[in-house]
């Protein structure tokens, strides 16, 4: 009997480890079909089940410039290239579960919202708006993301 409990707690302990191990494993995310960073960081990390995708701009992935006609087009810029990140994980828009939006002026907020919003079915995530002085490139709207599969 205790040679049993003792292999029963070691298997315990061996899945436990492993468990840990894998959610604990920080997997890099890169797609050609989203802005490469532009500085020292992954467009995205995936840790377990659960996606980090850093602040998105209106880079247009294919130019490599940014998108800015309007707020509508540079918002849908941003939405598009979270979205391709998205794709790269193996995930889409219903898996997000919180976003930080990042603005220059919330007069554009109406706006902004309208063109995110339409990116989402039901079920929408937690998010912030936040208003800020400046974004990386003459940016006016920068959208971060959390998802889990």
């Amino acid at each position: 009997m205790k040679l049993f409990k003792g292999i029963s707690y070691l298997i315990f302990i061996s899945v436990l480890l492993s468990n840990c191990k894998s959610t604990s494993m920080k997997n890099i995310i890169i797609t050609q079909k989203a802005p490469a960073p532009i500085g020292p960081y992954s467009q995205a990390v995936m840790s377990g089940n659960t996606l980090y995708i850093s602040g998105a701009i209106a880079i247009d992935p294919k130019t490599n410039n940014m998108v800015q006609e309007n707020i509508e087009a540079e918002t849908n810029m941003v939405m598009k290239n979270l979205g391709e990140i998205l794709n790269a994980a193996g995930m889409n828009y219903s898996n997000v579960v919180k976003t930080t939006i990042f603005v220059t002026d919330l007069a554009n907020f109406s706006k902004i919202n309208t063109i995110y919003g339409s990116y989402f079915k039901d079920n929408f995530p937690a998010r912030e708006t936040v208003q800020v002085s400046a974004l990386p490139k003459g940016a006016n709207v920068e959208i971060s993301a959390i998802a889990v599969k």
